[in-house]
């Protein structure tokens, strides 16, 4: 296994934030399906912080670990 850090930039406005959360889309969910696209591996993405509803990100960390090559 290793581990992938991510450097993001995103519009958040389409957003309800960065945690999954049932009553809406969320950052973190659809890094999570573009990353099981890629690797074919259901993970979770971590971040080095949340944000709110239709909040923006510049530079946010994330990373998620994978066997993938």
């Amino acid at each position: 296994m290793r581990t992938i850090r991510l450097l993001l930039a995103y519009d958040g406005g389409g957003y309800v934030g960065w945690q999954v959360q049932p009553n809406g889309p969320t950052i973190q969910q659809e890094l999570a399906d573009a990353i099981r696209k890629v690797t074919g591996e259901e993970t979770m993405p971590q971040s080095s912080g949340r944000t709110d509803s239709g909040v923006h990100a510049l530079a946010q960390v994330a990373a998620f670990r994978t066997a993938s090559k």
